[in-house]
């Protein structure tokens, strides 16, 4: 895969920011959608807090490696996926994380019969289409040419 195109993609999608700020969810956050976690300095630090660009540099390369990693995990077969699914899957789990797209299991099980049509319909069905429209809308697209492409 593309790993260039997935953090253009991903800053794209997510924004950068150099300070904390709260996210959708009201969760601390700073960099390209980075959640800070207890392990980080940042952990407990005001909304506002700056974040050098460096550091923000380094969480996102780390963010990324987790994302592929936990791709791999959801699906066995993801290196023998068309790019652009594994595209798609790898932005869907930068956002959500594995817990959350582990209940994606439609959405799964057409991705893994290849049917990549029914896979989009089960996209279009669930709270987080509903959540980032815009990022879900243009997924949705991208997984329905796949099926046509």
């Amino acid at each position: 895969m593309n790993k260039d195109k997935l953090r253009e993609e991903l800053a794209e999608d997510e924004g950068c920011k150099f300070e904390i700020y709260l996210d959708h969810l009201g969760l601390p956050t700073y960099g390209i959608g980075h959640l800070v976690v207890e392990g980080d300095p940042e952990h407990g630090q005001p909304v506002g807090t700056p974040v050098d660009e460096e550091r923000v540099r380094q969480v996102f390369s780390l963010d990324i490696a987790s994302t592929l990693d936990e791709c791999q995990v959801l699906y066995a077969d993801f290196d023998e996926l068309p790019e652009e699914a594994q595209l798609i899957i790898a932005n869907m789990m930068f956002n959500m994380g594995r817990p959350r797209l582990s209940k994606f299991v439609g959405m799964k099980r057409e991705v893994d019969a290849r049917r990549f049509d029914a896979a989009a319909d089960e996209m279009v069905d669930s709270r987080w289409h509903d959540q980032v429209p815009n990022r879900a809308k243009r997924l949705v697209k991208r997984m329905r040419a796949l099926a046509h492409g």
